[in-house]
């Protein structure tokens, strides 16, 4: 289904509904450059450090896509679960797990107060983006609490330059990407508009910064276009 969520006047912040769940799949390829290129690398390094009897989180699993990937490749006993508070977003997932017969655990939950389990993998793509700052590095704590020695947490996000004419030539290269996916100057400023103090992006070294604060020994950049990158930290 295609996403058609701003050719109209917005009326709310952003927000993981039915609406944008509908179409979902189709906002995250149209508007996150490279997607299926960077889930092929968090698929990768997934795989390489999930172990026999391991679990797996993925947070802010939307629709479930990513975790029926790592399932199909998957050549071990491993639990994966998936966590999402949006239960439009659940629901697609569960429908897909049940179509495809994948043994994936999906919970409604807080990603804040969750109880994890001892974990080998976290992954989380696109969701720190939309914690508040000042609990941000509290749940990369936690994470990095939940994981076994030397497991490993991958997270893309959208991230910022502080050197301001950078900033605004990343962001304009960001929007002729939109534009090249057919998306309108319209719903480009609608979708900004509505995103405004609800995804609040750090830069990369203050991504970077954040992992090692909360304990992860090493963090890098593994895949990145413009504004848009993919970090592994190892605990």
């Amino acid at each position: 289904m295609n996403d058609k969520v701003f050719t109209k006047p917005i009326k709310k912040q952003f927000e993981f509904d039915e609406e944008v769940a509908a179409v979902f799949d189709d906002m995250l390829e149209r508007s996150v450059p490279f997607y299926k290129e960077s889930q092929k690398i968090t698929e990768f390094f997934a795989l390489k450090n999930l172990k026999e009897d391991g679990v797996l989180y993925d947070l802010g699993c939307s629709t479930g896509t990513l975790l029926l990937n790592i399932h199909r490749k998957l050549e071990l006993k491993a639990a994966l679960i998936g966590l999402d508070n949006s239960e439009a977003m659940l629901a697609r997932a569960k429908r897909k797990c049940e179509a495809y017969g994948a043994d994936v655990t999906l919970c409604s939950a807080d990603i804040l107060e969750y109880a994890y389990k001892k974990a080998d993998v976290f992954i989380s793509n696109y969701t720190l983006q939309f914690i508040r700052p000042l609990v941000r590095e509290e749940l990369v704590k936690k994470i990095a609490s939940s994981l076994n020695e030397a497991g490993v947490f991958i997270f893309s996000e959208k991230v910022i330059s502080h050197q301001p004419t950078l900033n605004k030539e990343l962001i304009e290269c960001y929007y002729d990407f939109k534009k090249e996916q057919g998306y309108s100057e319209y719903e480009i400023i609608q979708k900004r508009e509505a995103l405004e103090n609800v995804l609040v992006p750090y830069s990369e070294e203050e991504n970077i910064q954040m992992a090692k604060n909360a304990g992860f020994s090493h963090c890098e950049v593994i895949f990145r276009w413009a504004n848009f990158a993919t970090f592994i930290a190892i605990k």
